[in-house]
């Protein structure tokens, strides 16, 4: 049995933030996983991503595996050195701030059987870019005050005495 193991180290990401796409792709053939990470919303997907990315290649050229046997074994998230800074607050303290870093290791497996592929990652890109040029295009790149409908004022008579005193401001 073939694994293919590599790492992302000193990633910018806190590793508690990290674990949640890791976690999500854990057992996984490779194309599905590539899949998720792709319509991922969350900041650590697209490094991961990348990472996944490689262990297939490193695998497919390396090693001679087939890219549809690949399975992720496990995703290791382990906590990186941590910058220490400081805020400056009130009455000449400091607080201190940790902006943490973390190390991912991800592992490769060959399957036995191959899995029938639940995802094709091709469509999946389309979709994607697709996504991107409709929000592009609904996007105005400015907008103009004249078309932008402003509400009719309600008629003070459906209001009541009350409602117009308490709306006032007070001198």
């Amino acid at each position: 049995m073939i694994r293919e193991t590599v790492k992302l180290r000193h990633l910018h990401i806190a590793p508690r933030k990290a674990r949640l796409i890791a976690n999500l792709i854990k057992g996984m053939t490779a194309n599905e996983a590539e899949a998720q990470l792709m319509l991922a919303s969350k900041r650590s997907a697209e490094p991961i991503l990348k990472l996944l990315k490689s262990a297939v290649a490193n695998a497919v050229n390396n090693r001679k595996v087939d890219q549809d046997a690949l399975v992720v074994e496990t995703v290791m998230v382990d906590q990186g050195p941590s910058f220490k800074r400081f805020l400056p607050r009130a009455m000449g303290r400091a607080t201190p701030i940790l902006k943490r870093t973390c190390h991912v290791t991800l592992v490769l497996k060959e399957a036995k059987k191959k899995k029938t592929a639940r995802f094709n990652t091709a469509i999946v890109k389309k979709e994607k870019e697709a996504k991107k040029i409709a929000k592009a295009v609904n996007k105005p790149k400015y907008e103009n005050k004249d078309s932008v409908e402003k509400e009719a004022p309600k008629s003070e008579s459906k209001q009541g005495f009350t409602k117009k005193v308490f709306r006032r401001k007070s001198v």
